[in-house]
């Protein structure tokens, strides 16, 4: 079965985002091929657009960058920044201190705005 131009032009849509993600996120091509279980080639055709990427393997990816397998495809938009820069900061850190992270957050939903100073 032949593929369609519009298949064709989702495919490289999808190879760009699945790099630059990666990238974003500070990860290379071998991190990706460990998660995946393929070679660091085939991470590459894959973000080449020259493989493409199975269900599983977009699971498995959007389970590694924290997001959905919705957004990798570009059918929702990807986080802000500042959500992006919240998971890799916190990605490393233990468990203890992900639930740290995550009750100051509770706290400063609750307490709100600072107050403005003067100055403002």
């Amino acid at each position: 079965m032949a593929t369609s131009e519009s298949d064709d032009e989702e495919a490289f849509a999808l190879a760009e985002r699945l790099k630059a993600r990666r990238i974003f996120l500070g990860f290379n091509q071998a991190d990706v091929a460990a998660v995946l279980k393929v070679s660091r080639a085939a991470v590459s055709a894959i973000e080449t657009g020259r493989r493409r990427i199975t269900g599983v393997e977009l699971g498995r990816l959007a389970e590694f960058y924290g997001t959905t397998g919705d957004r990798l495809l570009g059918k929702t938009p990807l986080e802000d920044a500042t959500a992006d820069a919240l998971f890799r900061a916190t990605r490393e850190l233990s468990d203890e201190g992900k639930l740290q992270v995550l009750q100051f957050a509770e706290f400063l939903k609750k307490v709100g705005s600072p107050p403005k100073l003067d100055s403002e």
